[in-house]
């Protein structure tokens, strides 16, 4: 049972814009209470135009703790970071901040390994898999990082801000660890696609690849929460591919979350 909050309880913040969409106060809260944390975690919706006001009070608030980041914040946050881990300064995006003891934010960004967590769950390994991603953003470049450690032989990257895409390739062909390319919404002659897009959470949004051109072989990960099962998830299981859900991915990292927001390492 989660106890009622009290003038004690440490306070967090999920911050987006929209933020309806969100999953994780209730599992985070419940993980604190697990964990003897009196702790609890609240959605806050904020524009772009009001984020820089947000975070200048956010970090006077003497009871906050920490702050999850959705979109479309990320990189915008990681710019308010003190410190942040190696992935957050590569990709140079967080969707996790806390507190340190100096009172400044130190920021991760574990999408990606929340995302390859969900495929590995579903028995399938990316090593040596030629991946579509559809999206650059935030959550999208953690995933193209997490895919390339987790050994993929290529991945083609789609984004209408080509600025953005490009900027992404070249970065992760830095790496050298798999080739990076410019993709299409086409999907066909690859195994491991992953829409790191909004598209779906709207009614009439456009699906983020031609699924008539998808194989039943072919491994389908979504980051969107709600609905719970996207139209491109919905259409990707009717010709017989394994998928997983936003909310598949958020349960992965659930523990990797807590583990952050409630740790001192790397500081």
């Amino acid at each position: 049972m989660i106890p009622a909050p009290t003038g004690l309880t440490r306070l967090y913040i999920i911050v987006g814009d929209p933020i309806a969409q969100v999953r994780s106060p209730a599992g985070v809260t419940a993980a604190f209470a697990a964990r003897g944390h009196d702790g609890i975690l609240v959605p806050v919706q904020v524009s772009s135009a009001d984020l820089p006001d947000f975070l200048s009070v956010a970090i006077r608030l003497k009871n906050l703790d920490g702050i999850v980041v959705t979109i479309p914040h990320k990189f915008a946050c990681y710019q308010a970071c003190a410190g942040a881990t190696e992935r957050a300064h590569f990709l140079r995006a967080v969707n996790l901040m806390r507190r340190r003891a100096d009172g400044s934010w130190h920021g991760d960004m574990v999408d990606g390994l929340g995302f390859v967590g969900a495929a590995r769950a579903k028995g399938i390994d990316p090593l040596g898999m030629r991946a579509l991603l559809i999206g650059a953003g935030g959550a999208g470049s953690a995933i193209a990082l997490a895919l390339l450690e987790a050994g993929v032989a290529e991945i083609a990257i789609h984004d209408p801000v080509q600025e953005r895409r490009d900027a992404l390739i070249r970065q992760l062909n830095g790496l050298g660890k798999g080739r990076a390319q410019v993709g299409t919404a086409d999907p066909f002659g690859f195994n491991f696609i992953a829409n790191a897009t909004p598209a779906g959470m709207k009614d009439g949004d456009p699906l983020p690849v031609d699924v008539t051109r998808l194989c039943p072989s072919t491994y389908c990960g979504c980051v969107i929460t709600r609905p719970e099962i996207s139209p491109f998830i919905r259409e990707a299981r009717k010709i017989g591919c394994v998928t997983s859900t936003g909310t598949d991915m958020y349960q992965q990292h659930q523990g990797i979350m807590v583990d952050f927001l409630l740790g001192t390492e790397g500081e």
